[in-house]
This record gives C-alpha cells, structure tokens and sequence, in this order.
C-alpha cells in the first residue's frame, strides 16, 4: 500500500550515483524514495513504519472563547499535528437556516408553554445565540464560516498512544470541546493533518468571524519589555509581562476588581518592586491596610485625624517655583475644597465664597505678589472670621456649615499649621480614623498637599490612591483627580486609581476620564453586576467576561495601550512575607 508520511531515513543500497542510474533506468521513482516502507491501517489508528498516529476530530465547541483559547493544545507537552480548514459560506443561505433554526426553536418553547412544562434552558440559550448572529449577519458585521479542526496524534507504540489519547481528550474536555476518534477513517484523518491541504474528512462546524478570529493563528500579544518590574505571567503563552509604567505615554493606572480579587496584594506587591527600582511611593489607604507593610519596609505612616500629631493646612501656598497665578490657582482648589466640605453652593453663596477667600489670604498680608506668598498662610478659622464679618444672611449659613471643623468634632482635621513634609521613599496616609463622610475632606486635603510637593521636587514617584469612589462620587473632588491624572505625567508622577466599586466608577464622567489617561489597565474578579458595564467600556469578548468571572484570586486582564491578556499576579516567599 501507498502513502505519504512522516520522512524516515532509510538504508539504501549503492551510492547517489547508483541512485541516479536507478531514476535514469526508470527503475524507482522520487516517490518510491521519499515513501514509508509500509503503512497499516487499523479501526482506531494507522502505522507508519514504525509510528503509530490517531486522528481526532472537533465536533462541539464551548458557548465562549478568549483569545489564544487553543494555546493549552498548541503548548502541550507532547507533539501534536493540527489542522483547521476554513469554508467561507454565503450570508444569504445562512440568514434562511437560521430563519428556519429560529422558527423551530420558538415552536418547541411555545409547545412546552402551554403544556406546562419548564422551558429547556438549553434551547432557550440557542435561541438567544441564533437571534444575536442574525442580526450581526443582517447588519454585515459577522461572516458564517465552516471550520474543521483534527488533531493527529503521533506514538512509538500502542500502550503510548492510548495513554497520549486520553491526555489530549482530557485537555480538550478542559476547554468544553467535544472530539471523537476517526474510527475506520484513520488514513483520511492522516490525511488531512499533512501539510497537502486537503480535507478528506470534511467534518465543519458553523463558526462566525469573531470566533474564528480568536482561534487563529493561536498567539497572544506579548507584554513584555526589556525593562521594569514584573507585574505577573502571560496566562495565555507562560511570558513574563514586565513593564516600565514611566516608559510608557503616561504612567497612571488602574485598578477595577470586586473585594477579594487580589487588588491590595498586587497593589503592595507593585510598590515593594517600584522601591526596588528606586521611585518613591505614596499611598492614600483608606482603611490602614498598608500600615504594617509600611512598618517592615521602613516607611512613615502618617495617621490622619482630628488627634493626629501629623497636621496639613490647606491654606499653604508653594514656596518653590512660584508662579504668578499659584495664589489664585489655589484659590480655585479652596473652592473646590469648600464645596465638598460644604455641599452644594448657590451662586450668591460661590461669589460670597469667592470673596471670602481673597480678603482671608489678604488680612495676612499675601497678595497676586510673589514676594508675600513667603508670609504665613491662614487658617481655615481665618476664612470663619472674615465669612461672620461679613453680616450677611449667605455669609453666617456658610459660617455655620464650616463651624463643626472649627469649634465642634473635626476641629482638628483642617485647622492647623503644616508640621511635615515628605520625606520617605515610601510614605502612607491612613485616613481610617476620619468620619466615613469626612474622609473625601480629608482625602482631597491630602492630594492637594502632595501635589505642592510633587511640584516642589521632581522625581519619580507613585501615588497609590485606594478606594477612589470615595472622591469620584463627589462631582469637585473627582474633578480634581481627573485633574491630577492628567497633570501628572510633567511631575514624573504615575498616579495608580483603584476601586471596587467599579459600576459607580464608570458611570461618572470623571471616572471614564480617568481610565481613559491610564496607559496600565488592570481588570480583575468581578461580580456579574458590574462585569456588564465593565465590557462596554473596555470592548470585552464574551469569553473575556466569563473569564473575570470566573477568575480566582490575582487573576484578571491586564491592558497596556491597544494589547490585552490574561494574567497571573506572582510573588516570591519573602515578598509574601512581606505583604502578608
């Protein structure tokens, strides 16, 4: 029997010039040389000389599939030969089918309806599927396709090749693809996996082009560079994806994950290999989560609180590269400040604000004169004096407002002189001990505290801010984070945003902003509310969604400007040691 096979070296007789006399004589053949000295054909395999091959054919495939879906497959640790055949199909005729599928499959839902019976959630998922492609078809968005996938598998014996078989079907189960041997079909399955182009088993399965183009050519971007901190594994190829976040447009990222999905781990994982690469780090917690890190790494924890010895007066003005409009930049922070502090403002109340603010820096003697910004800076009981002088009816209620940070329970939160600067590469603010309410104040107070520093000194650094709902559910205050993520990259800043609650995050304008001036993009676990909004904005497949949902801890998407993958956070002992 006659076949093209695997090349095997075989013992020929005589010398090349025996050879040439032979295919002169007509003798033998190129064929006769380049074939198997024998082929057997059994039921579930077939022998060539001395190696045995079986072929499998794909007849189901999973509801959703990621990029790189078949990697496991085309990375597995034995040789595998694999074919796909792909059959463009016509629109049209699809359309007719699935009008007919869809026809079928509502019958047979509306049958068990009046019967009384429950509805086959199988059909009923069909049903939705069928629905969807037609309109993608009918909107020329999709193609249909038939595509056919066979795997050869080769051994050096029987026992082998059923051992290999299983392996492989077991790891095509993994991935809720369905095969089956080519039973008395094993020379057509051969076939079809050399490299002739030929289908001789002709087994397709309907596939629409965003399927298929995530099945070939079977490769994943890499994430890598030459330089940077490892940031985790390439869950797709095995690669490290390694980053210099400075090298990048801009170094901001962020973080979107539901509570428990890793995002503290790999947030303080980050910032333990961010001081390795000598860049400072500053982090906003929220909820004290960083302190004992702080402790072991040597950092100063500044506790923030109405009996904190670690005081921020709001009022301070730069005293290094002083610029003309510095006074009423800050002027236009204070606003802002006073509008988180105090609610919402009319008009009048804005202009008397306004106002307010101007005679209170002028009573101390500082004017749109660069040369008085060295004079001291009020306080905010100063702005109190000036707002009760003023004896007006809008006047006294802002006055009240601002009374509770003067006299009554957060008396010492933002009525103090500044008694520190930042010096530790790696320094926490702990705002846990302010009142819920009052810790968008106290976090905004913060930010623009650091942002007169950043100014002052350039360098690389980090700012880490955790839980930043917090700001972004106040419209000025998110406003002002927005506002940093885009100045920041002239400081040599990288601001790092995270939050979990990530559906209020998206819904604002402030929060979109945000990501959208973050190069990094990390997307871990997430709920099935949330996951929604999250792959509208991010333009997730079907398979990437399933895949944040069903994520375990440290698992998750990480996005770096057009390119994407799935990864794994990793830590070495000592590192977790440290974190833990």
């Amino acid at each position: 029997m006659f076949g093209f096979g695997k090349k095997k070296q075989r013992t020929q007789k005589g010398s090349k010039n025996n050879v040439a006399s032979f295919l002169a004589k007509g003798d033998v053949s190129i064929k006769d040389i380049i074939a198997p000295s024998y082929i057997e054909v059994d039921f579930n395999n077939i022998k060539v000389n001395n190696t045995y091959y079986r072929t499998l054919f794909v007849v189901g495939y999973p509801r959703f599939v990621g990029p790189s879906w078949l990697s496991s497959l085309i990375t597995f640790n034995h040789p595998l030969y694999i074919s796909m055949f792909i059959y463009p199909t016509e629109s049209k005729e699809v359309l007719n089918e699935l009008k007919h599928k869809i026809a079928e499959m509502q019958a047979t839902i509306e049958s068990d309806m009046k019967a009384g019976k429950v509805i086959d959630p199988t059909v009923q998922v069909a049903l939705d599927d069928a629905l969807s492609l037609q309109a993608e078809l009918a909107k020329g968005t999709e193609r249909f396709f038939q595509f056919g996938l066979y795997i050869t598998i080769p051994a050096d014996s029987k026992k082998e090749l059923e051992n290999i078989s299983k392996q492989v079907e077991s790891e095509l189960a993994s991935l809720m693809i369905i095969s089956r041997k080519a039973t008395l079909q094993m020379e057509d399955g051969f076939k079809s996996t050399l490299p002739m182009f030929t289908d001789k088993l002709m087994i397709w399965r309907n596939m629409d082009t965003t399927s298929l183009s995530l099945t070939f050519p079977f490769v994943t971007a890499s994430l890598t560079s030459s330089e940077g901190i490892l940031y985790g594994i390439n869950q797709y190829d095995g690669s490290l994806i390694i980053f210099d976040r400075f090298k990048l447009e801009n170094a901001n990222s962020v973080i979107l994950g539901k509570s428990g999905g890793g995002k503290s781990f790999l947030v303080k994982l980050e910032s333990l290999r961010l001081l390795m690469m000598d860049t400072h780090v500053i982090i906003i917690d929220p909820e004290n989560e960083y302190k004992k890190l702080t402790e072991s790494m040597g950092g100063e924890f500044v506790t923030f609180s109405s009996s904190s010895s670690y005081n921020i007066n709001p009022f301070d003005l730069p005293q290094h590269d002083i610029e003309p409009d510095d006074l009423a930049n800050k002027i236009l922070d204070l606003h802002s400040l006073m509008r988180v502090i105090l609610g919402d403002l009319t008009p009048t109340q804005d202009a008397l604000l306004d106002k307010a603010l101007v005679l209170t820096y002028k009573e101390k003697g500082i004017t749109q004169d660069i040369n008085t910004f060295k004079n001291e800076p009020p306080l905010l009981e100063d702005l109190y004096k000036v707002l009760i002088g003023m004896e007006s009816q809008e006047a006294q209620e802002l006055a009240n407002r601002m009374e509770k940070f003067i006299k009554g329970s957060a008396v010492g939160i933002l009525n103090r002189r500044s008694n520190f600067d930042i010096t530790n590469p790696l320094t926490v603010f702990g705002v846990r001990d302010v009142e819920e309410n009052l810790r968008p104040v106290a976090m905004y107070i913060v930010l623009d505290y650091i942002w007169s520093r950043v100014r002052r000194d350039k360098r690389r650094r980090v700012l880490i801010v955790d839980e930043a709902w917090y700001l972004i559910k106040h419209k000025d205050s998110g406003r002002y984070l927005h506002s940093f993520a885009k100045r920041a990259r002239k400081y040599s800043l990288g601001l790092t945003t995270i939050t979990q609650d990530v559906e209020d995050f998206i819904s604002t304008d402030e929060g979109k902003a945000i990501i959208t001036n973050s190069s990094l993009q990390i997307i871990l676990k997430q709920s099935t509310a949330a996951v929604e909004a999250i792959s509208k904005t991010f333009y997730l497949t079907g398979g990437e969604k399933h895949f944040l949902l069903s994520a375990g801890v440290g698992q998750g998407l990480f996005f770096a400007g057009q390119s994407h993958v799935g990864f794994q956070v990793i830590a070495s002992d000592e590192e977790r040691t440290l974190i833990e």
